[in-house]
Parts: C-alpha cells; sequence; structure tokens
C-alpha cells in the first residue's frame, strides 16, 4: 500500500507506514466484492450465535461431558470455573485423539484432556474474522466471548449455514 501521506510503498497489511508512521490501518480495509463477501466483512458472530452455551465445571468427568455433548447435540463443551470465567474447551476431536482408547475414560477429569485457554471470538467481531481463526487454528468451534465472558459457541457449521442462506437469498 502507498502511503497517502508521504507516498512511501508499505507492505500490505501494515498498519503504519514505515517512513512516516501514518496509520494505515483505517484506511487499509479489504472491499467485499460479491453480497456473500459484504456479509462476511460486515455481519457479526452474534448473528449466527444462537446456541445456548454447554458448560462443565473444572472437576466434572469425562462421562458427564460427554454426556452433555450428546444429549445436547453439540460437538464441544466449554469449562468454567466458579466465576463463570472461561478455562478450555472439551470437543469431539479432543474425544478421538487424547481420549479413546483410554481405559475408565468415563471417570478421567475433564482438565486433564481439554484444551487450556481456548482461541476466541468476541461476539462484534465480523464472521470473517471467526472464519480466518478457524481455518489458521484448524478450529471447528469457538467460544464466542462479550465482555471477557463466554456468550456462545460458534461452529463452522454454523457459518456455512449462514452463507448458504446467503446464497439462495441472492438467487
Amino acid at each position: 500500500m502507498i502511503c497517502p501521506s508521504c507516498a512511501t510503498p508499505n507492505l500490505p497489511g501494515a498498519e503504519l507506514c514505515h517512513w512516516c508512521v501514518f496509520a494505515l490501518a483505517s484506511i487499509d480495509r479489504s472491499m467485499p466484492g460479491t453480497h456473500v463477501e459484504s456479509h462476511l466483512l460486515n455481519d457479526t458472530v452474534s448473528l449466527i450465535c444462537p446456541r445456548i452455551l454447554q458448560i462443565v465445571p473444572l472437576d466434572a468427568t469425562l462421562g458427564a461431558a460427554i454426556a452433555k455433548m450428546v444429549g445436547q447435540a453439540v460437538g464441544a463443551v466449554l469449562v468454567a470455573g466458579t466465576a463463570g470465567e472461561l478455562l478450555g474447551i472439551l470437543t469431539e476431536r479432543d474425544f478421538l485423539t487424547r481420549v479413546a482408547g483410554a481405559p475408565d475414560f468415563a471417570k478421567r477429569m475433564v482438565r486433564d484432556y481439554m484444551t487450556r485457554d481456548p482461541e476466541t471470538v468476541d461476539a462484534g467481531d465480523p464472521l470473517a474474522v471467526a472464519l480466518s481463526k478457524m481455518d489458521l487454528g484448524g478450529y471447528r468451534h469457538l467460544p464466542v466471548m462479550e465482555y471477557g465472558r463466554p456468550v456462545g459457541m460458534v461452529s463452522l457449521r454454523d457459518v456455512l449455514k449462514h452463507l448458504l442462506k446467503l446464497c439462495q437469498d441472492v438467487e
């Protein structure tokens, strides 16, 4: 990007001009090319985060966590502390990669198998941010935060359903 203040070329995505320190972030915005791209950049995560939050305490057993996941037909549960703070996430993938084959797994503790300090998105983040984090991290579920507390969970399936609806609306 060419700095409008000093005409110095900068790397794409640079927040500041490396020569004059002019703020480039506010003028280096992606411009949507299609209806769907516009929604990805402007629709917020809160728009597609209708799921009721599924939480287990840190001292829960894997048996209790998987019963909640199966009973609520969800692919992940959040692990929260006594004050409601997010401590981790336990997903289907965790069961397949860390738990499968473990003898007497149902009595084992969630805290030993969860992913600690998971990547999150804010409820006000654009959908493109959530998709980018999912893609870069290889995640299918992201906790949705508001004022530092978990308020929901967004899944790749939620995003795909939203995008499919947008595509149908265009036709």
